[in-house]
């Protein structure tokens, strides 16, 4: 019975901890209002007849999937189908990371899938992953806008990206994401209530 007690106590700090996080993350108005700020740009986007291409790695990659499929799909309510897409083809990424480098896989899509007026929604919660910066500069040259979700310090990502919501965490990559999912959610709910028709 000791052992179950050791767990419940570990459940219990784990859950303690990522609620210390949820609840520096609701105090903060700049990190609010950042959330604010990305969903207006992807709403624009959309109402202009732009598109949001995500992309991510491990757990990102499937934030990043979560995200584009609930916009297609639906969230909350019904509505017409959103435009937006995640990288996340198996062919594309095999064939790109055989022939390019898995440092282009991203950057390689947006080169012949992105336009103008588009969003990019780049996560990666350390701000380092070289795929996910050719990701962003690849975004820029094709004048779309660029939204990364980032953790620790943001790291290379931090400057990069028209807006940069960092978590400032600097444990493990899970409680980062935790807040993402968070974040991820509440982006599907406002451009859902937003764009009704």
């Amino acid at each position: 019975m000791k052992q179950n007690g050791d767990s419940i106590q570990l459940i219990r700090e784990e859950l303690k901890e990522a609620q210390g996080l949820l609840e520096k993350f609701i105090a903060s108005e700049e990190m609010l209002q950042c959330v604010s700020d990305i969903a207006a740009v992807m709403i624009n986007a959309i109402q202009e007849g732009g598109k949001i291409i995500s992309c991510g790695n491990g757990g990102s990659h499937c934030d990043a999937v979560h995200f584009a499929e609930e916009l297609t799909g639906r969230y909350r309510d019904h509505r017409k189908a959103l435009p937006a897409m995640a990288i996340s083809d198996a062919a594309h990424l095999t064939c790109v990371g055989n022939d390019y480098g898995f440092e282009a896989i991203f950057s390689r899509f947006i080169e012949g899938m992105g336009n103008s007026g588009d969003v990019l929604l780049a996560i990666s919660t350390s701000g380092n992953s070289m795929n996910i910066v050719n990701a962003v500069r690849a975004a820029k040259e094709k004048n779309m806008k660029t939204i990364v979700l980032a953790g620790k310090d943001g790291g290379k990502l931090a400057e990069m990206a028209d807006v940069v919501l960092i978590v400032p965490h600097f444990g493990f990559a899970d409680r980062i994401q935790e807040i993402h999912i968070k974040i991820i959610h509440i982006l599907i709910l406002l451009i859902e209530q937003k764009i009704t028709d």
